[in-house]
């Protein structure tokens, strides 16, 4: 694929690069930059005014794509829903459609999701929390629950019991300290038809991948990506015929493999270095892998590198667009 055509995608442009933490004005520019189809800089535009962060954005099998997002304007400190907005034309303008996870009382906050498709074609989100979100510790990580739309996200199903207890232990042998490990990333699909999900343990714990052999309905047989070391948000991605890539947050963003459709992983390379994460894989039409992540580095910015062998190698990276504060969760 040439570059003069691998680089020009609106489609992706227009909705993969999501929702940053916080609204402000541009930094300074990088040198190598992902252009639109007439050749300028991408600009970014205000999807959801005054809310916060952490979009999961899944799309539809009639082509909208939905947000999955914290609905507050603050990191997981003030009592907030989690919501979902949609967009019917390629992510230029949205519209709420529903609230797949509630509050459970008016000091909770809802915000750590993962989300995606299930085999039956329903919208699946995995949402978790913490319970005292004003105090100084944010209180506890809350279990997490599964909800479930037939509807496009318009009215949902919720689950609270739909993953067993006691919780997996985590790296070097401990519980996480919040008691539950928290949902991170695409909810997809394996090569035996069953549903992956990842999700990583507290402050202290590795990253799982989870299972669910029922349409999502239920979860369990967690695997490990690593219990020698500390994994948070792990981004998973299925290349098709068993094989899986994970981009782990740690001292940037490690990529892991697997060969036997998320059964066992191993570590296959560093990808970016540190302050540059989270990260999210997507297939291009051209069927090479684009991996999207945050630099917090200055000037900070949402960056991408392209694989056109699954994974074994990158390109150098480009920057799509700029951001100051927090931000950077191209989810």
């Amino acid at each position: 694929m040439s570059s003069s055509n691998r680089f020009n995608r609106p489609a992706w442009l227009s909705w993969l690069v999501a929702l940053t933490l916080l609204p402000a004005p541009f930094a300074a520019a990088v040198e190598k930059r992902v252009k639109t189809r007439d050749g300028k800089q991408a600009q970014p535009t205000v999807a959801v005014d005054n809310v916060c962060a952490w979009p999961n954005l899944t799309v539809l099998p009639d082509g909208t794509i939905v947000a999955t997002i914290h609905n507050q304007p603050s990191h997981l400190k003030l009592p907030a829903d989690v919501d979902c907005w949609a967009s019917e034309d390629s992510g230029r303008t949205w519209a709420k459609r529903g609230t797949p996870a509630p509050r459970d009382n008016r000091r909770v906050a809802r915000g750590n999701v993962a989300a995606g498709l299930a085999p039956s074609g329903d919208l699946i989100v995995i949402a978790s929390g913490w319970s005292d979100p004003a105090s100084r510790t944010r209180g506890t990580i809350m279990p997490p629950i599964v909800s479930r739309s037939a509807d496009g996200g318009r009215t949902w199903a919720i689950d609270a019991n739909a993953f067993p207890e006691p919780w997996p232990e985590v790296a070097r042998g401990k519980i996480s300290p919040e008691g539950y490990v928290v949902p991170f990333g695409d909810i997809l699909e394996g090569a035996d038809g069953t549903l992956r999900v990842g999700f990583y343990g507290g402050t202290s714990g590795s990253g799982f991948v989870y299972r669910s052999r029922d349409d999502g309905k239920t979860w369990g047989e967690p695997v490990p990506l690593n219990p020698e070391v500390v994994i948070h948000e792990p981004a998973l991605f299925h290349l098709g015929k068993g094989k899986w890539l994970t981009a782990a947050r740690l001292n940037g963003l490690n990529l892991y493999v697997s060969d036997d459709d998320a059964k066992t992983w191993s570590h296959r390379k560093q990808l970016t270095g540190p302050q540059q994460h989270p990260g999210h894989f997507a297939r291009l039409k051209g069927r090479a892998v684009l991996l999207t992540y945050g630099n917090r580095l200055e000037p900070k910015g949402v960056d991408v590198r392209f694989s056109d062998d699954e994974g074994g190698t990158w390109s150098e990276p480009f920057r799509v667009v700029d951001f100051q504060g927090d931000g950077g969760y191209p989810s």
